[in-house]
């Protein structure tokens, strides 16, 4: 996981559906660095314009930033329950970290889709049903 997925991914996990700011202070504490680092961070993010960013104010998304969060916050789910789920690994949350922003959208897009994603929801669901049932 990259410098700015760990930092757009933790501004959207702390501010969750709301427009609020995130102190600095807090996404300092989220990501394991230290208040000038998570500024430098984050003044790097709003440089590119995905974050609004005001000293003494806190962070906040801009619509292009919590778009690129929640795709990512995505592909983590989907790279989590795949660890989890299918290979059991102990440390799914981490190896699932370490991949985000980092798998194609089409390894995501099959893993989802083909290995985990719920019975009901996939294409095959029906088929899937009967022959569960008829064991």
């Amino acid at each position: 996981m990259t410098v700015a997925t760990r930092y757009l991914l933790a501004v959207y996990e702390l501010a969750g559906t709301t427009d609020e700011r995130v102190s600095t202070s807090a996404l300092s504490d989220a990501v394991g660095r230290s208040r000038p680092t998570t500024t430098e961070a984050i003044q790097r993010l709003d440089d590119h314009g995905l974050v609004e960013y005001e000293a003494y104010q806190g962070v906040r998304l801009t619509d292009a930033g919590r778009e690129r969060a929640a795709s990512l916050h995505e592909e983590y789910e989907v790279l989590n329950r795949f660890f989890d789920d299918v290979l059991d690994i102990e440390d799914a949350d981490d190896e699932a970290a370490e991949l985000v922003g980092i798998v194609s959208p089409t390894v995501l897009a099959r893993l989802d889709e083909a290995v985990i994603a719920p019975v009901a929801d996939r294409a095959d669901a029906e088929d899937v049903e009967d022959v569960a049932s008829s064991e």
